[in-house]
């Protein structure tokens, strides 16, 4: 039972990193590569201030999302003057660099040692400290924030985004600023990103940079591509696919190693074929 409920905690994180990242992503069209940076400076803020200051999760977690944010912003000012292929490219450097400061930023960071002996969360006056508890919190914020994207999407804001991912263009000729909509979105998902990262920080007790790789934003952009652009549906049904895959495969008696290659294989397939339905769309 533990085991299940473990999975499904680490299900529950990628639904959240998923679903922040859709709104560029999906609905903007800003493919980033660098969003498991702003995951990472989510659970290092949160990790540090527990840890170094002793300051509750309830309000860290709103300055994580902050620092995240402010981050955010200031990059997207400047990187978002590229466009398309060269977008892509400036967010894996911006990820190779987050990854670089997690890691050598010993004072801070205590570089690859990672941080150890991050408390628990206590709600109310009640230790989070059963899986079932976690698993709770957690779904209580993916429904927030569910609700949160659901109501953007739906507005003239979310609408104005949606039509950016399709023609841009278009958007600029009827007067609307295409670049603050694409920082804003950019901004927004790197706010949101960062739930998860406090979350983590919180429930494993220790990060290290090795949990917020360039793979690890790969990862998250395949839950995305494969759940389908704009879907939030999509991202939730990816995530728990992509997650108990590897987990099945074990069942199979593969190795963890075995099941780690095969589970590459599997959903790089989904990805050329997804690729390929796509390509033929446009083509017809």
């Amino acid at each position: 039972m533990e085991y299940i409920l473990h999975i499904l905690i680490f299900t529950c994180f990628y639904i959240l990193l998923s679903q922040s990242l859709n709104i560029a992503a999906g609905y903007t069209g800003l493919i980033s590569l660098a969003h498991a940076g702003f995951y990472g400076i989510g659970a290092y803020t949160t990790a540090i201030l527990s840890t170094k200051w002793g300051l509750s999760f309830w309000l860290n977690l709103p300055l994580a999302m902050l620092v995240s944010g402010a981050i955010a912003l200031l990059i997207s000012l400047i990187i978002l003057r590229t466009v398309e292929d060269y977008f892509i490219i400036c967010t894996l450097g911006i990820q190779v660099v987050i990854f670089s400061i997690m890691n050598n930023w010993t004072g801070m960071t205590n570089g690859p040692l990672g941080i150890p002996g991050i408390p628990g969360i206590r709600f109310l006056g009640m230790a989070l400290d059963t899986r079932i508890k976690f698993l709770a919190l957690l779904l209580f914020f993916v429904l927030v924030v569910w609700g949160i994207l659901k109501n953007v999407s739906r507005s003239g804001f979310g609408n104005t985004l949606k039509a950016i991912g399709e023609d841009e263009i278009y958007v600029q000729s009827i007067g609307k600023n295409v670049r603050q909509y694409r920082v804003i979105s950019f901004t927004i998902g790197a706010i949101l990103a960062a739930i998860p990262g406090g979350l983590y920080a919180h429930y494993v007790s220790y990060i290290d940079p090795a949990s917020f790789t360039v793979s690890e934003s790969i990862f998250i952009l395949s839950i995305v591509i494969i759940g389908g652009l704009e879907s939030l549906a999509g991202s939730c049904l990816s995530s728990v696919f992509l997650v108990m895959l590897p987990e099945g495969l074990r069942f199979l008696g593969m190795s963890n190693n075995t099941a780690a290659g095969v589970r590459q294989i599997i959903y790089g397939a989904i990805l050329v074929l997804i690729m390929l339905k796509g390509n033929k769309r446009i083509k017809g």
